[in-house]
């Protein structure tokens, strides 16, 4: 397994991964996953991403993504089998976490390459 992806490859696999996501968030917020919610990608605008949790139709939080200022990913085993995807930006020349993502499972290179998107789990 990968210990860290460019954006570029993180986010298609992201939005195929909607219902393994537990919680994502910043620095100063996060957002949980419940099983009235379900997670929704989109663009704000040309530079910017956008990641919903939808209760039906309803927005219950929102979380804006600049990807320009995302200059790699990290993937880090958490608690309970979980796996952390920390979006990293250069502050100051040292990389920060600007926004994570935890996840059922970890990435796997093979899984998107191998099954051409036919029958996941998730």
């Amino acid at each position: 397994m990968k210990d860290s992806l460019s954006f570029q490859e993180f986010w298609p696999w992201l939005t195929d991964h909607p219902n393994c996501i537990v919680r994502a968030g910043t620095t100063d917020s996060v957002i949980y996953d419940d099983d009235d919610y379900h997670w929704r990608f989109g663009e704000e605008d040309v530079r910017t991403l956008l990641v919903q949790v939808m209760r039906g139709k309803r927005p219950v939080a929102e979380l804006f993504i600049e990807p320009e200022h995302v200059v790699s990913v990290r993937i880090i085993p958490g608690e309970k089998g979980e796996y952390n995807f920390d979006l990293l930006a250069e502050v100051q020349g040292q990389p920060q976490v600007v926004y994570y993502f935890v996840l059922t499972h970890g990435y796997e290179e093979s899984e998107s390459k191998d099954s051409g998107g036919q029958g996941r789990l998730h």
